[in-house]
């Protein structure tokens, strides 16, 4: 461990992000989220799953600075009289748990999926790349929709509340694995040709091990960039389904089910609903996307220009 850590210490990476403001910047403000979400029992002014410390009496109130407002309240309140700030601290921590989710099973699918479509060739590849074709003819938002709205019919909804977060999950999930199966079997139909790879075959190595040990290694860099923007795309998903009321219901709270809650009162004088929730995902997905334009640049040294 101490060596590999000596060589990410004198590696490029490194060296090109500590010379970098943006990603730095970028970096700080987007990993002090993620740790306040994380943390958000023990850091949040309140808990909005604590039914016995909501005041229906306190609903809409106004941020703390605007006449009305309370100190306790610092951004306002919801229309359920919970504190807004503590409800997006949760909101977020439920928005980032199931873009990371998303993330994961959908790299996991596809990268599976890319390996064996690029080494395989043949009629299995022709396959598996008709079904990437397919599934890349409808947009995430119908996928998920159309998922979604199946199974709240078919279960209930009291059931879809139960199972919203890892239905979620795979729902966006299973909606974008084409993008790592096609950038995957491009990056191994480069590879398998290469020396090294003929090589491992003459002396005897298995297909699966040729193909895990040393073929998706240097397959690795394209699917760091993808799993970059796809978390991001996962998170505004989110957004929109709950914003749509396919999403988190509006007991759970996450980004897109307090924008979707407060929305009708945004021409009503209580801004503060939806503007607050609106904002943070926003900025999440600046600062994801922002870090994943540097490591594109940092792994694809074609960019760079004299």
């Amino acid at each position: 461990m101490s060596q590999k850590w000596k060589r990410f210490k004198k590696s490029y990476l490194l060296y090109s992000f500590k010379r970098d403001p943006i990603a730095i910047t970028s970096f700080m403000i987007l990993a002090f989220l993620i740790l306040v979400s994380l943390l958000a029992p023990l850091i949040s002014p309140h808990n909005p799953y604590d039914t016995a410390s909501i005041d229906i009496m306190d609903a809409e109130i106004p941020p703390s600075w605007m006449a009305g407002g309370e100190e306790k309240f610092l951004l306002g309140t919801d229309i359920q009289g919970r504190d807004l700030l503590s409800t997006m601290i949760y909101g977020l921590r439920i928005s980032v748990l199931i873009g990371c989710g998303a993330v994961l099973l959908q790299a996991v699918l596809g990268i599976i999926i890319g390996l064996i479509s690029g080494y395989a060739g043949g009629k299995v590849d022709a396959f598996l790349m008709r079904v990437a074709d397919v599934q890349l003819s409808f947009s995430t938002m119908m996928v998920a929709i159309l998922i979604s709205a199946i199974f709240q019919v078919a279960f209930g909804v009291g059931q879809y509340e139960d199972m919203a977060v890892p239905l979620l999950v795979v729902i966006i999930g299973l909606a974008e694995w084409p993008q790592y199966a096609r950038t995957v079997r491009a990056s191994v139909l480069g590879e398998k040709g290469k020396e090294y790879v003929e090589a491992a075959r003459v002396i005897g190595l298995s297909r699966r091990w040729i193909t895990v040990r040393h073929i998706l290694p240097n397959a690795m860099s394209p699917v760091l960039v993808i799993s970059t923007v796809q978390v991001a795309n996962a998170v505004m998903s989110e957004a929109a389904l709950s914003f749509l009321g396919l999403g988190m219901p509006v007991t759970m709270p996450s980004l897109g089910s307090l924008i979707n809650s407060g929305f009708e009162y945004i021409f009503s004088g209580s801004w503060w609903l939806t503007f607050f929730p609106g904002v943070l995902p926003v900025v999440l997905v600046l600062l994801v996307n922002l870090l994943g334009d540097w490591l594109r640049d940092v792994l694809n040294p074609k960019l760079y220009k004299e």
